[in-house]
């Protein structure tokens, strides 16, 4: 064998010394070799030009390596510091490295990186790695040969795509592209250190389903924080950075699993792991139990939440509130932090408050009108019209009527804009088939459009696809479905075979509810329920206005004895009182004669406290009457944030100049009302409702601050009157079983169609309004649609809530401020008359009824009030 080898060696040197020797060979090899120099020298200029070509193109610059453009969410923090509501495109929360779970870490560097510490942003010795053992041994375990420096470069452009390119191109590409990540991976090395690194791609990477990042990933999948993940849970999300579509754990939870086995293997190898420990983990199954996806109707205050966005956007859009180049920000993109006067224990509070109580006014709602056709009864042709129309306004505004729509309308629409500049929206298009005079109505420049639009062959094909539009809307509209619609249950909704339909109208006959708590010393809001249920009821009834009732009453009682002199113990009668046209400033064109709430009259003396407590229009009248005029009462209500100067959009003022306004014939909002409220709690200083502390950008950077706002509406004296006035309503059998010293008022509109009750102690103001959303939705009776039967129990509830939570720790031994001096002697009603009217009226009938007296029925309508209303009281209480 040896002797094989050397005769073979000796024959090719004696043929390859033949081959030098021989002068044609020697040009054929100094050929070959100034060849291989050409190529060497063509393949490093090439290589080169490449590099140049690829490092000038397409590559992020130093800004943008500086600055990465992440989406980043917008972030609401309650009082305390709780996050609670993120605005976003991407629900994104950039998460520093020192506050990165440990046990992400681990996985991410086990896994995607064991050498990341040592290596400059491409790792060498980790592609031979691949070379051999990932594509030659197939072993999935040994890692991939990109760095993490590598992945986060991948983030930062997009690789084009190869659809439809040559594999020769493909390869170009693919080339090309990698080597514009290893230039962006040296450039990330020099401008970030390690740490920043591995938390820029834990918050740039898209985990999907709606998942931008670790925080949100861990939310969304684990419903905890990032920081709490245990290490199974962080290595089922560290396994997604290979391929989250293909290792979605809700999707394919056996392949996540074996993903997740990597991670854990490669941990134990790491030896951050025990052996016992990665073989017990193994066996554990995905867990997705606590998996949800985001919506911007679930959590906490989303009526608050979506009210701050509208609030935000207006603000946003001033000069001194823009970001350093003189941008908007972008509520949804720039990482703002947004700190509310919210506080989420109070918040949870409220909201519990209010679904307890409005389950059980809804379960009363549905006896009184058990048999009832909501459309005809009680209902004239022209109310009747008005309800129909108002389905047919809900039944325009839902998700299917839109989808419906734009199934005959879309390309439709396309084509009139294209032809005619004209864009077929829905009310364009009916208001156009209903009536054509609407055509009239249409701008003077746009007419000649709409005219040759309607005189062609196109309108034709309009006309036909609205025929076939309402042909199907009415057959689908009819069809009974299993729908899901809102309920007051755990989950807040329940699957009901019905027609869509009559799933419209049954939300639409839901008594909705709004809640605002204020801080009266300060006017932080603390919290906010805007309804009953924002998934299926996105109209915020905070900030919507009503009709008043009665809680206007305490303003003009207060204005009563501060500008008119009348003391609160003056007694008038209980009759009816007329304003006529000609009576001092008042200004009325007929006569003016309001009956009591429930159509009777005494005939009894009654004084302010007894006046107020209950509620008695007569008196309210008499007073306004005795000052000749309604402007002191505007004025005060200006003096409390009720500007009296506002108007309404079609001119009408808010706060209209007629003798009504005493009574609460004027529209305001809840937040109006309860601002108003802080004055009589904070000694007479209005405090304006506020909810926003600051806001800062993502770097920590205040742009907002926001600030106390008060000012003096009422005298300390008379406040401190009527503060006692409104202890004297929620006193005695009325008590609210508060230990906090407590006062407040009860409204209640015509026809029942608004319930409302404002509560005050020291350190907190609170109103609730209570009504359908169209006013046909209503009881029928006092005893029903009172406000002391719609909105005074959640008062109590959730105050009586908020006293007994130990963490919150409300103080209720603070009492209202002490009176000033002259106090006594106005509130000291001994000289005058104290028993209670109704007893008195009682009494009196007694008498008669004992002495055989009572031949007529003068006061039976009345004394049988008076016992339902005391059955009512003992039944409520």
């Amino acid at each position: 064998m040896a002797m094989s080898i050397k005769t073979v060696l000796s024959s090719l040197r004696r043929r390859s010394k033949a081959v030098w020797h021989n002068p044609k060979s020697k040009i054929y090899l100094k050929w070959i070799a100034m060849s291989l120099w050409v190529l060497t020298l063509a393949g490093f200029l090439t290589g080169l030009i490449v590099m140049v070509v690829v490092a000038n193109s397409d590559l992020p610059d130093f800004e943008d390596l500086e600055n990465p453009q992440y989406d980043l969410a917008s972030v609401i923090y309650d009082t305390q510091g709780i996050p609670f509501g993120k605005y976003y495109i991407e629900n994104r929360e950039f998460v520093p490295f020192e506050d990165l779970s440990p046990n992400v870490v681990n996985a991410l560097l086990s896994v995607e990186d064991v050498r990341y510490f040592k290596h400059a942003g491409i790792d060498a010795k980790a592609l031979l790695r691949v070379a051999f053992k990932s594509v030659l041994l197939q072993r999935e375990s040994s890692g991939g040969g990109s760095t993490i420096t590598q992945q986060l470069a991948k983030l930062l452009f997009k690789r084009p795509s190869l659809s439809g390119k040559s594999r020769f191109n493909r390869m170009v590409t693919l080339a090309t592209t990698k080597f514009k990540e290893w230039i962006t991976a040296v450039k990330l090395e020099k401008r970030y250190t390690k740490e920043e690194i591995v938390a820029m791609y834990l918050s740039k990477f898209e985990f999907i389903n709606g998942a931008h990042g670790i925080q949100s990933a861990a939310k969304i999948y684990f419903d905890k924080d990032q920081s709490d993940l245990d290490i199974v849970e962080a290595a089922t999300l560290v396994g997604m950075l290979k391929n989250p579509a293909l290792y979605n754990p809700v999707r394919f939870p056996e392949k996540s699993r074996g993903r997740r086995n990597v991670v854990l293997l490669m941990l134990h190898e790491n030896d951050h792991i025990t052996r016992a420990d990665r073989d017990s983990m193994w066996t554990l199954p995905v867990d997705m139990t606590r998996f949800r996806r985001s919506s911007q109707s679930e959590g906490l205050a989303p009526y608050f939440r979506s009210e701050l966005t509208k609030y935000l956007r207006d603000l946003l859009l001033q000069d001194q509130y823009m970001d350093p180049d003189g941008e908007v920000y972008d509520i949804y993109r720039d990482g703002l932090k947004i700190y509310t006067t919210i506080d989420v224990r109070y918040q949870e509070l409220a909201e519990a408050a209010v679904l307890r109580h409005m389950a059980d006014i809804q379960s009363r709602y549905w006896r009184v009108w058990r048999g009832m056709d909501p459309i005809s009864f009680e209902a004239n042709g022209e109310q009747r019209r008005l309800r129909l129309q108002s389905i047919e306004r809900r039944i325009r505004d839902s998700d299917f009527y839109r989808g419906l729509y734009e199934k005959y309308f879309g390309k439709l629409s396309e084509e009139s804009v294209d032809q005619f500049g004209i864009e077929l929206r829905e009310p364009t298009v009916r208001r156009l088939m209903e009536s054509e005079q609407y055509l009239s109505e249409i701008p003077a420049d746009k007419k000649p459009s709409f005219q040759r639009m309607m005189d062609g062959s196109f309108w034709d094909r309009v006309t036909a696809a609205w025929e076939r539009f309402n042909f199907d809307l009415d057959n689908e509209m009819a069809e009974e479905i299993e729908d899901v619609i809102f309920a007051y249950n755990e989950q807040g909704e329940e699957i009901k075979k019905m027609s869509r339909r009559d799933s419209v109208i049954h939300l639409m006959r839901h008594l909705q509810a709004g809640l605002l708590s204020v801080d009266p010393t300060t006017g932080q809001i603390k919290a906010w329920v805007g309804g009953i249920g924002h998934k299926y009821f996105k109209y915020d009834h905070v900030t919507m206005r009503r009709q008043v009732g009665s809680t206007i009453k305490p303003f003009v009682y207060a204005t009563a004895m501060a500008v008119q002199g009348i003391p609160p113990c003056q007694e008038f009668s209980d009759v009816q009182y007329t304003i006529a046209p000609g009576d001092a400033d008042f200004n009325v064109d007929a006569e003016w004669s309001p009956s009591n709430a429930n159509g009777l009259f005494t005939k009894n003396k009654y004084n302010l406290y007894q006046g107020l407590l209950y509620s008695k229009n007569s008196i309210t009248v008499r007073i306004v009457k005795e000052m000749g005029t309604v402007e002191p009462i505007r004025d005060l209500l200006h003096n409390v944030g009720i500007d009296k100067y506002d108007r309404l959009p079609g001119g009408r003022l808010v706060v209209p100049e007629v003798p009504s306004l005493c009574l609460g014939s004027v529209d305001l909002s809840l937040i109006e009302m309860v601002g108003g409220y802080t004055t009589f709690a904070n000694n007479g200083v209005f405090s304006k409702p506020y909810f926003i502390e600051r806001i800062e950008d993502k770097n920590g950077r205040v742009i907002y601050q926001g600030s106390v706002n008060q000012k003096r509406a009422i005298n300390p004296l008379y406040n401190a009157v009527m503060v006692d006035m409104l202890r004297n309503n929620t006193g005695g059998r009325f008590g609210l079983g508060l230990k906090s010293d407590n006062g407040g008022k009860t409204g209640t509109t015509n026809d029942y169609a608004d319930g409302w009750f404002i509560g005050v102690t020291p350190k907190l103001v609170t109103g609730i309004w209570v009504g359908g959303d169209e006013k046909w939705v209503r009881f029928f009776t006092l005893d029903d649609g009172q406000g002391f039967v719609m909105a005074r129990p959640i008062f109590q509830y959730y105050m009586q809530a908020v006293e007994g939570d130990e963490e919150i720790a409300f103080d209720t031994d603070i009492q209202f401020p002490e009176p000033p001096p002259g106090y006594q002697n106005l509130v000291d009603c001994t000289r005058y008359k104290q028993e209670d009217p109704d007893e008195e009226r009682a009494e009196r009938m007694q008498e008669k009824l004992d002495l055989d007296e009572f031949v007529d029925d003068e006061f039976s309508d009345e004394f049988e009030q008076i016992e339902t209303d005391r059955d009512t009281l003992i039944r409520l209480h």
